[in-house]
């Protein structure tokens, strides 16, 4: 029996044991993983899982139910425990399925890669990007490299005629490295995954940034305290996309808890830069047919020429808000949907990272944050970090133990891109500059 028929018996028993309404989901994966460390295999796993949820309704009463038994022997049972729970449960007058399934239009996203790597190439692959790392000069040890493979099925069928099923692959490389020695050492990382392996950044490239980026944090300083213009690495800049996608989620927007609430229609970042979600995106990260509730969403302009233009929303956040889902429902087998981005980009500007930071006369550049001091209502902006100053222009010497803080919406007007974007991670953005954020430091 295939994948699709298989959900579809089992909404059919939904509604046989009185379900008013009724869908189901599928998600299987397999996966190889290695871990290696100063030249040892430290781990090697194969793994491979099953998960299948029904999601029943009667009236606006919703109860989930999952299982890793496939045998339809057992759908009337768990459609009789869904039910069941359904009826105890309290109304949620936004529950429900979707209003206007998509008839699915085809489009080629090639999310499926035929190549599967063995333990061996993973290992080889591991091999590579630490003994670059470590091949660097003043690299003193190493946290280990990692290599992976996945495959992930899903399948979604629904009451209301919907029914659906992808698979998408990925690969991943990461590593590690450590510089200097005792109490004055320094870590930096690298890392990078694709969904075919022909995309994926050659092992031993990711081993030697991640090398030299460690030595070139030895010896930091904690600088004075400063309001000063701040330059986002791309890695961490895409920080600053997540808090942004967060203030437009539907679900957050409808309970009054972001700060961007207020703001459809209205200019929340500078003139001329636009934020895209694409779920359609060719191999992209976060790539999908469909939806978690089969709808079928499109690339758009979440933020164009400045301006917001839409939330992210999933059908029970558009039920809330008065509006209609934009396709970003996001579902496991085991809760409801939710709202949450696909692949995620901020356009990168006309200048590049060092006319960015040509006309700074002090300034900080950031490579790692750390923590989530975050207000999602007020937009207050804390977190700890670790770089680089700037000085006339150029890099100069490493800092940490230093916080940067502001607050989202004027960081967001205050922002400007460099033209240095890579689609590396399902969430991209190029280097940043930031104006007017306070740096404390010693």
């Amino acid at each position: 029996m295939s994948q699709l028929a298989t959900l579809q018996d089992l909404v059919a028993a939904a509604r046989k044991a009185g379900a008013d309404a009724a869908d189901a989901i599928l998600v299987g994966s397999a996966s190889l993983s290695v871990a290696r460390r100063l030249g040892k295999v430290e781990q090697l796993e194969r793994a491979e899982g099953f998960d299948l949820g029904l999601r029943v309704f009667l009236g606006r009463r919703q109860a989930i139910v999952s299982t890793t038994d496939p045998a339809p022997s057992g759908f009337a049972a768990l459609a009789e425990r869904a039910v069941a729970m359904a009826r105890v449960v309290p109304e949620d007058p936004f529950a429900g399925l979707a209003e206007a399934p998509d008839g699915l239009v085809a489009v080629d996203l090639d999310l499926a890669d035929a190549a599967e790597p063995d333990a061996a190439a993973l290992i080889a692959r591991a091999a590579a990007a630490e003994d670059a790392a470590l091949a660097v000069a003043g690299v003193s040890n190493s946290e280990g490299a990692e290599a992976g493979w996945a495959r992930h099925t899903i399948a979604l069928a629904a009451s209301n005629g919907f029914a659906g099923d992808y698979v998408r692959t990925s690969h991943s490389v990461s590593v590690t490295a450590l510089a200097g020695q005792g109490t004055g050492m320094e870590r930096d990382y690298d890392y990078a995954s694709a969904v075919h392996l022909a995309d994926l950044e050659e092992a031993s490239l990711l081993g030697r940034r991640a090398g030299q980026q460690a030595v070139a944090r030895l010896n930091p300083v904690r600088p004075k305290t400063a309001r000063l213009p701040v330059v986002y690495a791309p890695r961490v800049a895409t920080s600053l996309l997540g808090h942004l996608a967060a203030a437009i989620n539907g679900a957050a927007v409808a309970r009054g808890t972001s700060f961007l609430r207020d703001r459809l229609g209205q200019r929340v970042m500078a003139s001329g830069l636009t934020v895209v979600d694409d779920p359609v995106r060719h191999r992209g990260r976060r790539s999908r047919p469909f939806d978690g509730e089969g709808m079928q969403g499109m690339r758009r302009a979440i933020v164009e020429d400045g301006v917001l233009t839409s939330w992210v929303l999933d059908w029970r956040s558009a039920r809330q808000l008065g509006l209609a889902s934009t396709g970003h429902a996001s579902r496991g087998t085991h809760s409801p949907p939710s709202p949450g981005t696909t692949n995620l980009w901020l356009e990168p500007g006309a200048a590049s990272p060092a006319a960015l930071m040509a006309d700074i006369r002090l300034g900080l550049y950031v490579t790692e944050l750390i923590g989530s001091g975050v207000n999602g209502i007020t937009g207050d902006y804390s977190r700890g970090a670790a770089g680089f100053l700037i000085r006339d222009g150029a890099l100069a010497e490493p800092v940490s133990e230093i916080t940067i803080a502001g607050n989202l919406r004027e960081m967001l007007l205050h922002l400007t891109p460099a033209d240095d974007l890579e689609f590396r991670r399902g969430t991209d953005s190029p280097t940043v500059r930031v104006e007017g954020l306070t740096m404390a430091g010693a």
